[in-house]
């Protein structure tokens, strides 16, 4: 099982927060890895896991199928927002989308300034953040994950302290979209202390000579955003993006997932065929969730759609 965050620096304090947590889980395995407990009590859940499979190994798992005469399978990350509709919800999400074949999960806890985030996601984020969804309720849930967070929320709590926090809750990644490489050197040595691999995101607009620099600093796996703009749904895949993966895969052998405006079965399968060696879909699974009539309805059409990219994968 692995784990990664997302954060963004803001005034605001961090009990208004959306960090981005990806959960990763191990290759093969992962329908037996997770089990989910409930309790009513404020609506609390707790998630145990199998020992944990870092995000570098569940990804060479993967390659490996290539090594043996097979096509390398790509990793399916599904994005859903801690708490919307409740923690109990996501914590069944979680478990569902583990034995639908997720390889990595990226969890977001709900952040009041989402830099990165269109309306679906923080439309998610206003809604849990009103439930009193927070950092610590969402820790308090999960056990080896991979961290995805905005930077204000760690420099928050203290750099060193905040990755001993998450070390100490199984987190095994750690992206941090809104940082620039050159403020990194803390985070860095920080994380290695820890043993938690750091990614940065990649995007259009980076220069090659910049995009270099950061896939070569930065260990897991290599974010690319795969258009200008905040998270959404999109009717189709940027066509840039198949050039992109081409300059980044040129630049490390470090496995590359796309992000931001994958929505649907066709575009996995248009952006595996590319190059992508994973698919970060979040928006899409979001609003299923968020507009559901109910808990159960949401998750059942969460499970029909993530079986469904799964399905275009193989």
């Amino acid at each position: 099982m692995a784990v990664a965050a997302f954060s963004s620096v803001s005034p605001v304090g961090f009990s208004k927060s959306d960090t981005h947590l990806p959960f990763g889980s191990g290759f093969a395995f992962l329908s037996k890895r997770l089990s989910v407990s409930s309790k009513a009590f404020k609506s609390m859940a707790t998630l145990t896991v199998a020992p944990a499979v870092g995000i570098s190994e569940t990804f060479i798992n993967l390659r490996k199928r290539g090594f043996l005469g097979y096509q390398p399978e790509v990793a399916l990350i599904p994005y859903i927002t801690a708490g919307d509709p409740d923690l109990p919800t996501t914590a069944g999400a979680l478990k569902m989308l583990d034995s639908c074949g997720s390889d990595i999960i990226e969890l977001g806890v709900p952040y009041s300034d989402p830099l990165a985030d269109g309306p679906v996601i923080q439309a998610a984020a206003t809604r849990t953040l009103a439930r009193g969804t927070n950092f610590d309720a969402v820790i308090s849930m999960l056990r080896e994950i991979s961290l995805f967070s905005y930077y204000n929320p760690i420099l928050k709590r203290c750099i060193g302290k905040f990755m001993t926090i998450i070390k100490d809750a199984g987190v095994q990644g750690l992206m941090v979209p809104d940082v620039p490489l050159e403020e990194t050197e803390i985070l860095r040595m920080e994380s290695s202390k820890n043993n938690i691999e750091l990614v940065l995101l990649t995007t259009p607009t980076t220069p090659t000579d910049r995009m270099k620099s950061i896939v070569s600093a930065f260990e897991g796996f290599v974010y690319l955003v795969s258009s200008v703009g905040v998270t959404g749904t999109r009717t189709n895949v940027s066509a840039p993006v198949q050039t992109l993966l081409q300059d980044i895969k040129q630049a490390t052998s470090k496995p590359v997932a796309v992000g931001f405006g994958i929505s649907k079965p066709e575009h996995v399968k248009q952006v595996a065929e590319w190059g992508a060696d994973g698919m970060i879909v979040g928006s899409a699974m979001v609003k299923l969730l968020g507009e559901a009539k109910s808990p159960e309805e949401g998750l059942k059409e969460l499970e029909t759609f993530t079986k469904s990219l799964k399905a275009a994968l193989i």
